[in-house]
């Protein structure tokens, strides 16, 4: 088979995401698990902003939770940049701890989530930056404590022992 034929018969597979017949578009994204590619995130994360079923937003954060493949981070990365999923945030943070991938090279990007938002989305922020593995540059980590030690004076009590966390977590994976 040669890859514009799989090319045509995965474009086929996104075509049920576009059907009105949720149980449709709830049997792709079944499919999906098995045949999804990372360049279908996009399509998911629209999906997940525009749906108006419970079920199928439930389906898509599971899939999103179960990625394995790191080429599926700058996906994830970008959605959460992107202010039209705001609605979408917390459930886009909490798939980056659930699926286990790598998001070191991203501490400031969860730090400062961990800080500007609400203490449901700073908590998932909280859990990816915990769940680091990876050694980060000492200036890095130098950089984010102190940007957590600023905001500690203006950021409302739930979210400050969070923060103290994260800076206690933060010199453990430092080189």
């Amino acid at each position: 088979m040669t890859s514009d034929q799989t090319q045509n018969e995965h474009d086929t597979v996104l075509k049920g995401l576009q059907s009105t017949d949720p149980d449709k578009v709830l049997a792709t994204l079944e499919e999906l698990r098995a045949v999804g590619k990372s360049s279908d995130i996009p399509i998911l994360t629209e999906l997940l902003h525009t749906s108006e079923e419970k079920e199928i937003k439930t389906k898509i954060t599971s899939l999103l939770g179960n990625l394995k493949e790191k080429e599926s981070i700058p996906y994830i990365i970008e959605a959460i940049k992107n202010e039209r999923y705001a609605p979408e945030l917390r459930q886009l943070v909490s798939c980056c701890w659930e699926n286990g991938l790598d998001y070191t090279k991203y501490l400031s990007l969860f730090v400062d989530l961990l800080i500007e938002n609400d203490f449901l989305v700073a908590l998932e922020a909280f859990t990816v930056i915990t769940n680091m593995a990876e050694t980060i540059d000492q200036q890095l980590i130098d950089a984010e404590i102190e940007k957590l030690d600023h905001a500690m004076k203006t950021t409302a009590e739930e979210k400050k022992l969070l923060m103290l966390d994260v800076i206690d977590f933060l010199p453990s994976i430092g080189m």
